[in-house]
């Protein structure tokens, strides 16, 4: 399975491409769709939107985890990131690619085995489970490859508990 993890912003999107085989992970590719401050916010989201619909297409992706919107003090923050975080929901529907939702306490949980872990833990498990020479960086990178191994872990667990009749 090819699993896109997404890691929503209006700066910075992160991204991680893994394939998921045979409960091994094989990183695809990995980065960060960036757009420049002072730009009109229409010009940011359509630069996101074609972002994420390219990486769609090119690297098939099969399924897609992001991030729920984590809401902080600073609402005008908030809501740019709620628009960046719609225009990647979009891209997946009009491809239609099933979209799963993850709280950053779920994917700590099922990356470190701990829902209060630090962000430094995060990263060293990402870079471990990966087999990577250093830790993915801006953050949002390692954030989203993250979520691309908490969803599968948390879709190998549905099939399972499907598989002994549990739903």
């Amino acid at each position: 399975m090819i699993i896109l993890g997404i890691d929503p912003g209006i700066a910075i999107v992160g991204y991680g491409i893994l394939e998921y085989k045979n409960n091994k992970f094989t990183p695809i590719d990995y980065g960060a769709i960036t757009t420049p401050a002072h730009t009109d916010t229409s010009k940011r989201l359509n630069t996101i939107y074609k972002g994420i619909d390219i990486l769609i297409k090119q690297y098939n992706v099969e399924e897609v985890g992001i991030e729920e919107l984590f809401f902080n003090k600073n609402i005008k923050t908030a809501i740019t990131v709620a628009q960046a975080r719609g225009v990647v929901l979009l891209a997946c529907e009009q491809n239609g690619i099933p979209i799963y939702e993850y709280t950053p306490l779920q994917v700590k949980q099922g990356v470190v085995g701990y829902g209060r872990a630090k962000k430094f833990q995060v990263q060293e498990m990402v870079t471990a489970i990966l087999n990577l020479r250093e830790i993915p960086k801006p953050d949002d990178v390692a954030d989203a490859i993250a979520i691309a191994i908490c969803h599968a872990h948390a879709n190998k667990l549905e099939k399972t508990l499907r598989n002994i009749g549990i739903k």
